[in-house]
């Protein structure tokens, strides 16, 4: 496999469950959700933080049809 710079910096960056909780924010906002809406799906993601691991989480969103 060919070293790829810009996915191997992308790769090196720690997972931060704030950070990803930030883009889900801004995508919410930039949909138009209601600041309601937000806080709910962003004390859910606490909780789903709690009960799923890194992978079962990206093989969820691989098989899902979004």
């Amino acid at each position: 496999m060919k070293h790829d710079p810009e996915l191997a910096a992308l790769l090196a960056q720690p997972w931060s469950n704030n950070a990803c909780r930030g883009y889900v924010i801004y995508a919410m906002e930039n949909c138009g959700f209601s600041p309601t809406d937000i806080r709910r799906v962003v004390a859910e993601l606490y909780e789903v933080f709690d009960i799923r691991g890194l992978e079962e989480a990206q093989q969820h969103f691989e098989n899902s049809p979004y």
